[in-house]
């Protein structure tokens, strides 16, 4: 009860802001990047390298691009070293700054499969053996947006959130907020995102991006209850690169050319919606 009403609160103002600011005119005058994990949370693990790095290599290279071919537009990075930063308080960095645009850089994985390796025999019984084996097929991107998900489209939800339990005080920071527990994303639902229009323009012009200009396998927009995505209260997504599980998708993922296809796929989109969305 105290969460709804600590949610209803914080959504008045936010409507209110969100009104006069797009009757006033809209520009994006100032874009925050986020590379996912860092520090104890290194994210997905590929056979040679860790999502946290990928994800700041790209992050920075992203916003250097903007940097030297927006000079207009600010540019802030909730991270741009090895370091853990909380969940609350990459939101808090782009809400404090009055962010246009808020763009979170992952990389998906996909869990071991459980196979039947054979049988045994126990006490007269057979018994079947199984084994883990390595998911290193699925490729592909897909970008999220905030918003309430069914129950089949959780995992990706509860995999993001996982991390906010290893920051201390996170029952407190997050008004007792449990990300294993698949009731509180009906809680996450009340986080009404004033920018989910916004938010999915963005996605899919970053979506159209990668497959029009990298022939990247596209898994699609989603909406998902990302604790900081929905906490941002700007148009924000969080974009899966690509596969760190996929060895092929590793490799490109690390590799310079690969990290500027992926940097300029989202610039172009950002540069698209920029124009697209600004009002006089």
């Amino acid at each position: 009860m105290r969460l709804k009403k600590i949610v209803f609160l914080l959504a008045i103002p936010l409507f209110i802001s969100t009104h006069a600011a797009f009757s006033q005119g809209y520009k994006v005058k100032t874009i925050v990047i986020d590379a996912g994990h860092g520090g104890p949370k290194s994210g997905a693990a590929g056979s040679y390298s860790l999502e946290k790095n990928v994800a700041l290599k790209v992050a920075l290279k992203l916003g250097k691009k903007f940097e030297e071919e927006m000079p207009d537009v600010k540019i802030l990075y909730t991270r741009k070293t090895d370091i853990d930063v909380e969940f609350h308080k990459r939101a808090a960095l782009a809400n404090d700054n009055k962010a246009d645009i808020f763009i979170s850089i992952h990389c998906n994985s996909m869990p071991d499969r459980r196979v039947l390796t054979g049988y045994t025999t126990k006490r007269g019984k057979k018994v079947a053996q199984y084994a883990s084996v390595k998911n290193t097929s699925t490729s592909g991107t897909e970008t999220f947006v905030a918003g309430s998900h069914r129950l089949n489209e959780q995992d990706a939800a509860i995999r993001e959130n996982a991390d906010i339990k290893l920051e201390k005080n996170y029952k407190e920071n997050y008004d007792g907020y449990d990300p294993n527990d698949p009731e509180t994303f009906i809680i996450l639902s009340l986080f009404k995102n004033t920018f989910r229009d916004k938010s999915l323009k963005l996605a899919r012009l970053i979506q159209d991006a990668y497959t029009n200009d990298s022939k990247r396998v596209n898994r699609g927009v989603k909406e998902q209850g990302l604790l900081i995505l929905q906490r941002c209260g700007m148009p924000a997504v969080l974009t899966e690169i690509g596969f760190i599980s996929n060895p092929n998708e590793e490799d490109y993922m690390n590799s310079a050319d690969g990290q500027d296809e992926i940097v300029n796929s989202i610039y172009k989109a950002v540069k698209t919606y920029k124009k697209e969305t600004e009002i006089n």
